[in-house]
């Protein structure tokens, strides 16, 4: 087989997917028992863990074994049905949306966890608003069947009419509760209905045969648009139809897609040259080492340890960055590789030169479209407690913000004496206390400053220090330059672009080449 074939063989047998939800849906439990049904692990954990109890392998972060909950992305790779599956696990806690809009940038597919008794929750709106910018598939899985909630047809009502987004169940439920007794398939391997079996209570087959005239019927090019998603029924807990729901995935998900560049054009996966982005940065996966972990999505032709790849963001006469030590990653541990295809994540030793966004390639130069940087709601002054720390302070900081934990701001040519933080939610700021102390032995003090609301401003005749008197505002910088105004509500941003409705007020910072970058 020449390397060409080799190319389009291992795409084909690629699965990338992210798995969303709200907080406490279930998210990490599904991801554990993934893993055991796909023999990557053979023995599930708990999640929240307490004394011997085994934990969980994508919570690998000593913050998430004490808190119970997942607040970094982890990457899990394994093979099932002869498919080589990426599972990108991201943070349920909704303080910890950012990091997963990211990851989601580097899926093929998504997804969604909901609560049987809870239905569709806030944060599933929100990473679903994403999911549906970029049009993948998206697959429903309603968890928690053995206990007592919702009517399944009630769920999937609530998906269609909040997420606007038309369901094909794949499996149905016998029973909810004490009662769950399991999943019915509804389709044979060719994906023609199957006739509901003689043994199931009478409730269940009426509600089969409503499924059959009055449901979406299955088609596949609608999911791969991410028009219809196909739904599931079980329990990750107990194990119940998980296995169903995989084996339908692999079969259903699609395998590794174009990718835009800044210019508009695509780049196939089956392109001979190798190029991928960096989505992720982790700092000090290995507290032994205080290494730096890029994360890294391949996007076309084949990764290879060893290779030179070329950086746009440097200078043309820079010399090509070495890829010297690619990493399988699984959860907090990782293994050298040899190589990579297109749909794979991988990890590589970053000394500093690589940025959330960068874009790596073989041959002539070109960037990836640029992910986004979200306006943070919560500010605070961050201080070294000791002033002997503030090297650790400022490096940490630094690290921290390179891997999107937090935005830094600086006052108009103020550089990072008292930098302000800016963060998602109050829990992003909490973590960042623990790990300066933890990884970096810098104790900081936050103070909390009143703001709630970021605009990134440009327009002609923008003054920030006239504007600050014109406005209650506090106009600072980003990591770029770009001028960002802090609110302290909503109506003070209303005010504001009402006496300037011809400047722009944008959410997301400004998009440019991150070879125009600092």
């Amino acid at each position: 087989m020449d390397i060409a074939d080799k190319l389009r063989a291992e795409v084909a047998r690629r699965r990338t997917f992210a798995i969303i939800s709200h907080p406490d849906a279930g998210k990490t439990t599904l991801t554990e028992k993934l893993l055991l049904h796909g023999g990557a692990i053979h023995l599930a954990g708990a999640v929240k863990a307490r004394g011997a109890q085994r934990h969980v392998t994508s919570d690998w972060m000593e913050l998430e074994r004490q808190r119970g909950i997942s607040v970094t992305s982890s990457v899990l790779q394994f093979e099932h049905g002869g498919r080589k599956i990426n599972l990108l696990d991201t943070p349920g806690h909704q303080d910890f949306s950012e990091d997963t809009y990211r990851t989601l940038a580097a899926a093929d597919a998504a997804v969604m966890l909901i609560d049987s008794a809870k239905g569709v929750e806030a944060q599933t709106r929100k990473l679903f608003t994403v999911c549906r910018r970029r049009h993948i598939p998206i697959f429903t899985f309603v968890n928690k069947m053995d206990r007592l909630g919702r009517e399944p047809f009630d769920n999937l009502h609530e998906v269609e009419e909040v997420l606007g987004i038309r369901t094909c169940p794949i499996t149905w439920p016998l029973g909810q509760g004490p009662e769950f007794k399991g999943v019915v398939e509804l389709f044979d391997e060719h994906w023609q209905r199957r006739p509901a079996p003689p043994q199931i209570p009478a409730h269940v087959r009426e509600e089969i045969e409503l499924l059959e005239h009055a449901g979406d019927p299955f088609d596949h090019q609608r999911i791969l648009q991410g028009e219809l998603s196909p739904a599931f029924f079980g329990s990750a807990m107990t194990e119940v139809g998980v296995d169903e729901f995989l084996a339908a995935f692999v079969r259903l998900a699609p395998a590794p897609g174009p990718r835009l560049r800044v210019d508009g054009s695509a780049v196939r996966p089956e392109e001979p040259a190798f190029s991928g982005f960096v989505f992720k940065i982790q700092a000090n996966m290995d507290p032994a080492h205080r290494d730096r972990l890029a994360f890294l999505r391949v996007c076309s032709g084949q990764f290879r340890r060893g290779m030179d790849a070329r950086l746009p963001r440097q200078a043309t006469g820079d010399k090509p960055l070495r890829l010297a030590m690619p990493h399988e990653i699984f959860g907090g541990s990782r293994s050298v590789i040899e190589e990579a295809w297109p749909g794979d994540v991988i990890g590589l030793f970053d000394t500093g030169a690589l940025r959330i966004g960068d874009t790596l390639c073989e041959g002539p130069a070109f960037e990836f479209a640029e992910l986004p940087r979200f306006s943070p709601e919560i500010f605070a002054r961050a201080r070294a407690q000791d002033a002997l720390k503030r090297k650790q302070f400022e490096k940490g900081l630094e690290q921290l913000s390179q891997e999107g934990a937090i935005q830094i701001f600086h006052a108009r040519g103020g550089g990072m004496r008292d930098p302000i933080l800016g963060a998602v939610g109050a829990l992003q700021l909490e973590v960042l206390q623990y790990r300066l102390l933890h990884e970096y032995g810098a104790p900081i003090l936050l103070e909390r400053l009143p703001y709630q609301v970021a605009r990134w401003v440009s327009g002609d005749g923008f003054d920030p220090a006239r504007f600050e008197q014109e406005v209650d505002a506090l106009c600072v910088e980003d990591r770029d330059q770009n001028p960002i105004a802090l609110f302290k509500s909503e109506w003070n941003l209303n005010y504001a672009t009402g006496r300037h409705p011809a400047w722009s007020w944008s959410p997301t910072a400004p998009v440019a080449p991150m070879s125009k970058r600092r």
